[in-house]
C-alpha cells in the first residue's frame, strides 16, 4: 500500500511524535519495514559504531544440512521478471494515485473512445460520479487478477507451484475513504483464478505491509490494520479454493514496532488479535522480523494464541538472543520442533522464509538487502514450503534448481539478448522492391526476363496456450547481473552536435576508404598490363606492302619489370647479346582503369594491331 493512500502513515507518526526522532522514522516505515530492498538512512557517527560492532561479530555457524532429494515446493514474491517485462506485459500490481481516482469521476471528453493521455482525458467540467471513480480503480484490480492466471500457468510450466499474492492486487480497497469490497464485482474474476490455482495444485499466501500493526496504541491505525486484514481475507477467499488448499492460504504478518515498551506491546496485539473474525483467524500466521522481534519473542506468544509461526533464516541471522543461540543456521535447528508444532495444530501446511544478505553487506543495516539471488538451501524439513524473498523473484528459484539439479530444473533453458520467440508483436511488412518494367517485344530480340518478388510473409501467430513461455527452446531463465537481456536496448537520442561531429568523421573515413580503392585499382590494372603477353596476331592485308613477321616477347615476372623500365620493350638482348628488333611498342593507357589491359593497342609498321588480353 502507497503512503499517501494509507491513513496509518500519519497515526504511525503521532504515535513516534512524543518519543524522539529515531522513533517517528520508525513509525513512518523508514526502519521497521523487514522486507525493504534498501537500508534508512544514517549518520556518519551512528554507521561508524555499527562498523566497529560488526567487526567485533563472532562468525555465523551454519548447518551443513541439505534438504535433498527435495519434496517441498518453492515459492517466489508477487512479481515474475520475465512476464513483467513481456509485450505486453503480465504483472498483478498495477495501481494508482488517489488524484486519478478523482480525476476519473469525470466522464472522458469522448466517451466513444478509448481513454488516452493527452487526447482522450476526462473532463473536469462535467459533473463528477464517485461510482465512475470507483470503477476505474476497480478495472485495475480485475486486470491485476486476470493476470495472476496467467503467472500461475507460467509456474507451473516450470516446476514452481507456490507464490506470494500482491496486497497492491486491488489498490485501494482497504482505504477509509476510498475502499471498496471486492465482491460481486470481482467475485467471478477470482473464482476462475481459484479454479486454475485448484486445478494445478499450487499454494498462494499474502503478507499484509509494514503499516498493518495490531500493536499500535493508536485506535486508527488498529482500525486501519483490521481493515486491510478483512481485504486480503476476502480476496483469498473469494478464489474458493479446495479445503486444503485454504486452509494453506495464509496471511503473514509482522508484529510491528515496539513503541517503547515490549511488553505492553505485546498486551494489545493480544487484545486487539481477539477482536478479529475467525475467518482472519484461521489465516493469520506472523514472522520474526530483523527490526524489533526475534524468534524467542515471538514463539511464546504464537503458542500462547495458537498461531502458526513463519520462521525467516534471514531475519534471524540479524535479530536474535546471541545468549540462547549463536549467529548461522546451526543452532536454529533445535528450534524446528516446536516452530512446526505451530503448524500441525490447524492442519495448516508449514512454511519458512530464506534469503541472503549481500556479499559485500557488514553491518546490520547493510544486511537487511536481499541479494538478488541465494546460493544454497537452508537446513529446512525437505518437504516443507519454501519462499524465496530475492531481487530476481522466480529467477532465484531456477537458479537453486540448476544448482542442486531439483525437479523441473530441465524445464527451461538461458534466454537470447532482446529476442524473444513467444510474443506476437506488432508486425509491418516491408516496403515493396521495384520490378523493372518489360519492354515491348521486337522481331530478333528475345524477351527481357524479369526477376520476381515474393510477396512479404507475415510471422506466424503464437498460440495463446504458448505466450510467454520461452519459445519451443524454453528460453525464460537469464543469468545472474544479466537482466538487462529481459528487454531490447533503449534508443539513444543524440545530441545535434555529435550527430554533426559522427558524420563528419564518417565522411573523412569514407574519403580515405576511398582514395585507397582507387591506388590498389590503378596499380592492379598496371600491373595487369605488364603481365600480359604479347601475341602474334594478322596484320591487315595492303596490296603495297609485304606483311612483316612479328616476333613473340617473353613474358616478364614482377621482379624482372620492376628493374626494367617501360623503354625496355622496344629492343631486348639474346645470348650473345646481340640485339634484335621488336615490333611492341610502348603501351598506352586508356582513361579507363578497369579496361585499360583490354583495350591496349600497338602499332607495327604503321599497322594497327590489337593484342588480346
Amino acid at each position: 500500500m502507497q503512503a499517501e493512500s494509507s491513513p496509518v502513515v500519519g497515526a504511525l507518526l503521532q504515535d513516534a511524535s512524543a518519543e524522539g526522532p529515531a522513533q517517528v522514522e520508525e513509525a513512518a516505515g523508514v526502519t521497521i519495514d523487514p522486507e525493504a530492498d534498501e537500508p534508512p538512512p544514517q549518520d556518519a557517527d551512528e554507521e561508524e559504531a555499527e562498523f566497529k560492532e560488526a567487526l567485533s561479530r563472532p562468525p555465523p555457524v551454519n548447518s551443513s544440512v541439505l534438504p535433498l532429494p527435495w519434496k517441498g515446493r518453492l515459492g517466489y514474491a508477487c512479481l515474475n521478471t520475465y512476464l513483467r517485462s513481456a509485450n505486453p506485459p503480465v504483472f498483478s500490481s498495477r495501481t494508482c494515485r488517489i488524484a486519478s481516482i478523482i480525476e476519473h469521476r469525470h466522464p472522458l471528453r469522448d466517451p466513444s473512445q478509448p481513454e488516452h493521455a493527452t487526447k482522450n482525458r476526462p473532463d473536469r467540467e462535467q459533473p463528477a460520479s464517485i461510482e465512475r471513480g470507483h470503477r476505474y480503480v476497480q478495472e485495475l484490480g480485475l486486470a491485476n487478477a486476470r493476470d495472476i492466471a496467467k503467472m500461475v500457468r507460467w509456474n507451473d510450466k516450470f516446476n514452481i507451484k507456490f507464490m506470494r499474492l500482491s496486497s497492491e492486487m486491488f489498490p485501494f480497497a482497504s482505504h477509509l475513504e476510498y475502499g471498496y469490497p471486492l465482491a460481486p464485482f470481482a467475485s467471478e474474476t477470482l473464482a476462475e483464478v481459484g479454479k486454475v490455482i485448484a486445478e494445478l495444485g499450487h499454494r498462494v499466501t499474502t503478507h499484509p505491509g509494514q503499516f498493518t500493526q495490531l500493536g499500535s496504541p493508536r485506535k486508527e491505525v488498529i482500525e486501519a490494520a483490521i481493515r486491510d486484514l478483512e481485504y486480503h481475507d476476502e480476496m483469498l477467499s473469494l478464489l474458493r479454493l479446495p479445503e486444503q488448499q485454504d486452509r494453506d492460504a495464509v496471511m503473514i504478518l509482522h508484529l510491528g514496532g515496539v513503541f517503547g515498551d515490549k511488553e505492553a506491546t505485546l498486551n494489545r496485539f493480544r487484545t486487539n488479535y481477539a477482536r478479529l473474525s475467525d475467518s482472519i483467524k484461521r489465516r493469520l500466521v506472523l514472522e520474526n522480523d530483523d527490526v524489533s522481534w526475534s524468534v524467542h519473542e515471538l514463539l511464546p506468544l504464537c503458542q500462547e494464541l495458537n498461531i502458526p509461526m513463519v520462521l525467516d533464516f534471514h531475519h534471524h541471522n540479524i535479530i536474535f538472543d546471541d545468549t540462547k543461540l549463536r549467529e548461522g543456521t546451526h543452532d536454529i535447528i533445535s528450534l524446528f520442533p516446536a516452530i512446526l508444532e505451530t503448524w500441525r495444530r490447524k492442519n495448516i501446511t508449514p512454511k519458512m522464509h530464506y534469503s541472503e544478505p549481500c556479499p559485500e553487506a557488514v553491518t546490520k543495516r547493510d544486511r537487511r538487502k536481499h541479494s538478488p539471488r541465494v546460493m544454497t538451501l537452508p537446513p529446512c524439513p525437505a518437504d516443507m514450503d519454501l519462499m524465496i524473498e530475492a531481487k530476481d523473484k522466480e529467477q532465484a528459484v531456477f537458479e537453486l534448481m540448476r544448482t542442486y539439479k531439483l525437479p523441473g530444473f530441465d524445464t527451461f533453458n538461458d534466454i537470447i539478448p532482446h529476442q524473444r520467440q513467444d510474443e506476437n508483436k506488432p508486425w509491418k511488412p516491408p516496403a515493396k522492391k521495384k520490378t523493372p518494367k518489360k519492354k515491348k517485344k521486337k522481331k530478333g530480340v528475345e524477351d527481357v526476363e524479369v526477376e520476381e518478388v515474393e510477396a512479404p510473409k507475415t510471422p506466424p501467430l503464437v498460440p495463446d496456450e504458448e505466450l510467454n513461455l520461452g519459445g519451443p527452446d524454453h528460453r525464460v531463465y537469464w543469468p545472474p547481473g544479466m537482466e538487462h537481456w529481459l528487454r531490447p536496448p533503449k534508443r539513444v537520442v543524440k545530441k545535434k552536435e555529435e550527430e554533426e561531429k559522427e558524420t563528419t568523421v564518417s565522411l573523412k573515413a569514407k574519403r580515405k576508404r576511398k582514395t585507397t580503392t582507387t591506388t590498389e585499382e590503378q596499380n592492379d590494372a598496371e600491373d595487369e598490363v605488364m603481365e600480359t603477353p604479347v601475341k602474334k596476331t594478322a596484320a591487315k592485308k595492303t596490296p603495297a606492302k609485304k606483311k612483316p613477321t612479328v616476333k613473340k616477347e617473353p613474358v616478364l615476372d614482377d621482379t624482372e619489370l620492376s628493374d626494367s623500365p617501360l623503354s625496355d620493350f622496344s629492343s631486348s638482348g639474346n645470348e650473345n647479346g646481340v640485339a634484335e628488333t621488336s615490333v611492341a611498342p610502348t603501351p598506352k593507357r586508356q582513361r579507363s582503369r578497369r579496361k585499360a589491359a583490354a583495350s591496349a593497342k600497338y602499332t607495327v609498321d604503321n599497322e594497327d594491331t590489337e593484342m588480346d588480353e
